[in-house]
């Protein structure tokens, strides 16, 4: 069975919307969880957030950035083209509830597995502020759509091109200090940002909740690649997540762990680069 690729759309510079047709996984996907995906027979398997779903039209939504061999070739696809595997949904789905004031805060295109959240915690209920940010305004993502979901929305640029001049982390601080009461705090992005935004928190009390990306090749527990340390304890992302408690999260563990295949990495970039040249 191969996944037509129904809708693929430039979002901004090297980050991509893909809706895929895949109407068993949209019927079962929640906010929170992920699929696992393999262009073809010859390529690996990668992990990816869904981003939104749509059970009516058997449609997932996929938002990525080019960083490595296998997402600057699934950028290359276009609307007709079918993927080999599209597996899922895969995870432990959010914990969504009404609790009151939840604040989601998201980095880069953190900001589009935020976005389903967003929408779910809006339907339970909840005050839902989001704080989104990217490096520069061009680089933002989904900010209409969070907005039109969020009953307060804070962008921030790294270079003060909109809205904050700085980090997501210093206006999560501004929202705590201003005496806001927060309930809970859904934080995803990358994993130094994560970090940040636990250590924001902590001096709060406020439960705050992480989505861990570690290396993740089989997505069912088996292979052990995505493990990571929460609380002093192995847990695997595929199974047991991709969702933990920021407080108790080894991060330096989890970034020493991203980086472990960084140079195999750059070697399979630059030989696909060569390959797309002619070289």
């Amino acid at each position: 069975m191969s996944y037509r690729i129904i809708e693929k759309r430039d979002m901004v510079h090297q980050v991509h919307l893909m809706k895929v047709l895949a109407p068993d996984v949209a019927r079962a996907a929640k906010p929170g969880q992920f699929v696992i995906i393999r262009i073809d027979e010859q390529s690996e398997r990668i992990p990816l957030t869904i981003a939104d779903y749509n059970v009516e039209e058997g449609s997932v939504t996929i938002i990525f950035q080019e960083m490595g061999k296998t997402t600057k070739q699934l950028a290359t696809l276009k609307a007709g083209k079918e993927l080999q595997d599209f597996v899922g949904p895969l995870g432990t789905p959010s914990d969504i509830e009404k609790l009151g004031t939840i604040v989601l805060v998201g980095g880069g295109v953190g900001v589009a597995p935020i976005y389903p959240q967003a929408k779910a915690y809006k339907a339970a209920g909840n005050k839902v502020i989001a704080i989104i940010g990217a490096r520069s305004e061009n680089l933002l993502i989904l900010e209409d759509e969070m907005r039109a979901i969020s009953d307060e929305l804070i962008v921030c640029t790294d270079d003060g091109t909109k809205g904050h001049h700085g980090f997501v982390t210093e206006m999560l601080q501004k929202l705590l200090e201003r005496g806001e009461h927060v309930n809970r705090v859904v934080a995803i992005g990358p994993a130094i940002m994560m970090r940040a935004v636990a250590s924001v928190t902590k001096p709060f009390n406020v439960q705050t909740i992480v989505s861990l990306n570690p290396i993740m090749i089989d997505g069912t527990g088996m292979c052990g690649g995505c493990r990571v340390s929460v609380g002093g304890i192995t847990k695997f992302a595929c199974v047991d997540g991709p969702e933990f408690d920021a407080h108790k999260v080894d991060f330096n563990l989890l970034m020493n762990r991203l980086a472990v295949y960084r140079n195999e990495e750059s070697i399979s970039l630059k030989k696909h680069e060569c390959t797309c040249r002619g070289d």
